[in-house]
């Protein structure tokens, strides 16, 4: 029986005060009802990233410090991922970006699908990451949610989803999860 595939629900921002967190364990309740991968959280201010400091570039694959290695194992260890991310100024966050450049070889042959929030559903944010991610040699799908923060956040701040943005989760994880497998045999 074939291993079952992980998928990293990785949180897009570092910020204090964030509302990716609550985004991103969202995103992790609605995977959880699923039985065809494992989601797990991966929230990238548990690795304490500095502004990327190795002095090779990550495509050579040697890296100097503990933290790009213990980075560089947590990506190598998942099949797929979930960017939960916000949008700054038409971005993805400055950390997001960060820890995606940090590596290279880890990144390859795996699915990528997306879910993003902001004044117009931080879909810029995501147009720059697809971008960045076929660069990395993975596989964005076309499915995404897009969370507004008008109408899926109360005042702006507290995380109220509309319960139409679930099927928007789902949607995408149905791809993320088959382009996962079928990429499997590159990895």
């Amino acid at each position: 029986m074939a291993q079952a595939l992980r998928i990293g629900i990785v949180t897009g921002s570092t910020r204090p005060g964030r509302n990716n967190r609550a985004v991103s364990e969202w995103v992790a309740g609605i995977a959880a009802e699923r039985d065809d991968a494992t989601f797990e959280l991966v929230d990238i201010a548990d690795y304490d990233l500095p502004l990327l400091d190795e002095p090779v570039p990550p495509s050579m694959g040697k890296y100097s410090k503990e933290h790009t290695r213990t980075w560089a194992d947590t990506v190598a260890s998942y099949d797929g991922f979930v960017l939960v991310s916000a949008e700054y100024n038409h971005a993805p966050s400055a950390a997001l970006k960060n820890a995606l450049d940090y590596l290279y070889q880890e990144w390859n042959d795996k699915a990528v699908g997306f879910v993003s929030y902001g004044s117009v559903g931080g879909i810029r944010a995501v147009e720059q990451l697809r971008l960045i991610v076929a660069e990395l040699q993975m596989a964005s799908v076309r499915a995404q949610a897009a969370l507004t923060l008008a109408e899926d956040f109360r005042d702006y701040t507290e995380f109220t989803p509309r319960p139409e943005k679930a099927q928007e989760v789902t949607t995408m994880l149905d791809q993320l999860v088959r382009w996962a497998g079928a990429l499997a045999a590159l990895r």
